[in-house]
């Protein structure tokens, strides 16, 4: 009989972690929590069963008395009435409420009665993962010190994970009295760790810890188990242990978790890793990196191998409970259909998968830190919440287009992911290459050979592993048909980006019929050329389309009213593209500046300085500073989520020409020259923002990235030291 088909399951990033004496709670940070119509985008994305959170610090914070459970009550009929299966979370990465910890004596039986009032309330509710992780939970708090009690000790960390594995057995026997149907799905990360010869000790060690959770939960932690005399003696009473020794607690579906940083390496080789910090185990001293950047494990990692693994260990279904990877928009569809393809693999070989989880349906918030710093840093998941409605991107598309049983086609999918191309690993780290392979993989179009932004897209699609062609005048000249049609036919790209143009805009007044070719025909014949044979299209705007006389930043519906000849090529062109080509894009962006050349305003500024020269900058004239590969970025995941129309890319935040000539000063402390007002600055603000998304970081971390990053100024820094 022919297994069902893998289903596409979803989940909502709910941490709520707390640091010191404060709780991060990511369904607030993500927005979620406001968003009654998030659960809408769930089902039209096909998802049959949801991960969600009715997290214990949320519901009753302060006493387990007092419950509030208004907020899940709408969302969860929402999910019902939808049909969606609800698997619910009450611990996610957490320490409970104020009034327990990970390490309480009480906690099982704390969460034990909370697990009680969820269930009575929720009778229908049959699938549960009481605590999420809760080996990976217990290294995050009690070894390695991120997350409330914020030890580094691996007793505690030991005994966290049998107070979270108890509890979980707790928790299910309470849920069952009465709904004894009820499901466990209990999750975990279990990647592998390598090592050089001298550490197999320690990788030995960890490779036993990190089956620790399921082997409590499935009752193998009996005499003779690597771990059982330690746990005795160290984390737990023998008492815990035989409960859990009995297997009470076994799960009905394992839920796998496996990230690009599960399977490690360790090598006490240091000097070989200048950019990472060593750790020691009191014995030795060592790197921890990630296994997929080591050459000789390339066939040894990956997700095929674990879901092997633990599906031989415990021949017990599995659910792919995470699917994420915080990374631009290609190379989450990579990692997607890198795991259901491994998945199908597992199951053709007889392994008994259940599901695929886009995880972080709506993203995630400063898990680069791991939380423990709040900088804002947002990851998309399969939507894109910057917006007032969240977008679906390209990795909805793909899991979408997975869980009705397609397969997946996409340009993206001929090259694989960077954990599978030249210059990954430490020892050759190398980013602006492609593989040979990309010579037959389709290819983007890129015009403005010779323009910074060509240049920047041609560095950062080789980066990403997007193939492209970058052309000059005499292989493409926008302004001819001819050369445009025979381009296409030669290079047969699946998108063309339009960088070319007059740039020159002191110069735009008096040479206007050339400005305008360039800006207007050129531009109109791409759109004319793609509409006909159905590739994307992406070119660029200005913000000198507008006046500056609105007293605002600008959106995108504000009607141009442009005052130089610049900027009315540039209304000109976005008239006709959007006459010729709805589904073209057009990105607005302002005063832009990049690590890779010396033809920007900061660069020339900090140049006059350090020669001891006077910069003169209008104090009155506010822009929006933009750092290009930010906005190069940003323009590449919108292509390829398919957005369409005039989008505002401009870095969040806007400054005056003398404010930001001072900024960049003051990060180089170059004041041998002076900034000065010029004599007549008349006042104007054609800053822009967004009322479809702002997409791209704060303006002083751009700046602050550039004077570290660029290229040209380290050069002329070190030179003037």
């Amino acid at each position: 009989m022919k297994p069902p088909a893998l289903e596409l399951w979803g989940g909502v990033e709910c941490s709520v972690v707390r640091i010191g004496d404060e709780f991060r709670n990511q369904v607030v940070e993500t927005g979620h929590a406001s968003r009654l119509s998030d659960i809408d985008a769930m089902a039209d994305l096909g998802v049959k069963a949801v991960r969600y959170p009715i997290i214990w610090e949320t519901v009753a914070p302060e006493s387990p008395d007092e419950l509030d459970f208004s907020w899940h009550d709408e969302r969860l009929k929402r999910l019902r009435d939808h049909g969606m299966k609800i698997i619910a979370g009450l611990v996610h990465h957490g320490a409970g409420p104020r009034y327990t910890s990970l390490l309480d004596p009480d906690f099982a039986d704390k969460l034990a009665a909370y697990a009680t009032r969820v269930a009575k309330r929720y009778p229908w509710i049959d699938m549960w993962t009481p605590v999420n992780e809760p080996f990976t939970t217990a290294r995050f708090s009690c070894l390695y010190g991120h997350w409330h009690p914020h030890l580094h000790d691996i007793n505690s960390a030991f005994r966290a994970t049998v107070n979270q594995c108890l509890g979980t057995l707790r928790a299910m026997r309470a849920i069952r009295k009465d709904s004894p149907h009820s499901k466990l799905i209990a999750t975990e990360d279990v990647g592998q760790t390598f090592s050089t010869p001298e550490l197999a000790y320690q990788a030995e060690h960890d490779n036993g810890r990190r089956w620790l959770t399921f082997d409590l939960l499935f009752g193998r932690v009996v005499e003779g188990h690597q771990f059982r005399r330690w746990l005795g003696n160290k984390a737990a009473s023998q008492e815990v242990l035989d409960e859990l020794a009995t297997g009470e607690g076994r799960p009905d579906i394992i839920g796998f978790d496996h990230y690009l940083t599960s399977d490690r390496f360790l090598d006490h080789r240091t000097e070989r890793y200048p950019d990472v910090e060593p750790g020691s185990n009191g014995r030795d001293t060592y790197v921890d990196v990630e296994a997929v950047r080591v050459a000789k494990l390339r066939s040894k990692v990956g997700p095929g191998l674990r879901l092997r693994e633990i599906w031989e260990r415990y021949r017990t279904p599995i659910a792919i409970t995470e699917v994420h990877h915080g990374c631009t928009r290609e190379e989450q569809v990579r990692w997607l259909h890198e795991m259901w393809t491994a998945a199908e693999q597992e199951r053709a070989r007889g392994a008994d998968i259940r599901a695929v989880t886009v995880w972080a349906l709506f993203g995630l918030v400063d898990w680069r830190s791991l939380l423990t710093k709040k900088e804002g840093a947002y990851d998309a998941g399969a939507f894109d919440t910057r917006s007032d409605i969240p977008r679906p991107t390209l990795f909805a598309k793909a899991a979408a287009a997975l869980g009705r049983g397609d397969r997946l086609e996409h340009p993206v999918l001929d090259l694989p992911g960077w954990w599978r191309r030249p210059g990954r690993t430490h020892a050759r780290r190398r980013f602006e290459t492609l593989p040979r392979r990309a010579a037959n993989a389709r290819s983007i179009l890129i015009t403005g050979a010779t323009g910074t932004l060509g240049q920047a897209f041609a560095r950062i699609c080789a980066h990403r592993g997007l193939p492209f062609v970058l052309t000059e005048r005499s292989q493409l000249d926008i302004c001819d048909e001819g050369s445009i049609a025979s381009a296409i036919a030669r290079v047969k790209p699946w998108a063309i980006i339009n960088t070319a143009g007059f740039v020159r805009t002191w110069e735009a007044d008096e040479k206007a019929d050339e400005c305008f070719l360039a800006n207007v025909t050129g531009p109109e014949l791409l759109a004319k050329a793609c509409k006909l044979h159905g590739i994307p299209f992406v070119t660029f705007s200005s913000d000198l389309v507008f006046d500056g006389q609105l007293g605002r930043s600008y959106v995108e519906p504000d009607a141009p009213a442009p005052l130089c000849e610049y900027g009315r090529s540039k209304a000109e062109a976005e008239a006709r593209l959007i006459s010729i080509d709805a589904g073209a894009l057009i990105v607005r962006t302002s005063a832009f500046f990049g690590p890779w050349d010396r033809h920007n305003f900061l660069f020339n500024t900090i140049e006059q300085l350090r020669r001891g020269e006077d910069v003169f900058a209008s104090a009155r004239t506010i822009v929006s500073p933009t750092y290009v590969p930010d906005l190069v970025h940003a323009t590449l995941d919108l292509l390829l989520d398919e957005e369409k129309g005039i989008w505002h890319l401009t870095n969040q935040g806007s400054m005056s020409w003398h404010e930001l000539a001072q900024a960049v000063a003051d990060h180089t402390r170059s004041d041998a020259g002076k900034i000065i007002v010029p004599d007549h600055d008349e006042p104007s603000d054609t800053s822009l923002t967004s009322s479809r998304g702002v997409l791209l970081r704060p303006l002083d971390r751009a700046i602050s990235d550039f004077v570290d990053s660029s290229e040209p100024l380290r050069r002329l820094l070190d030179e003037a030291a």
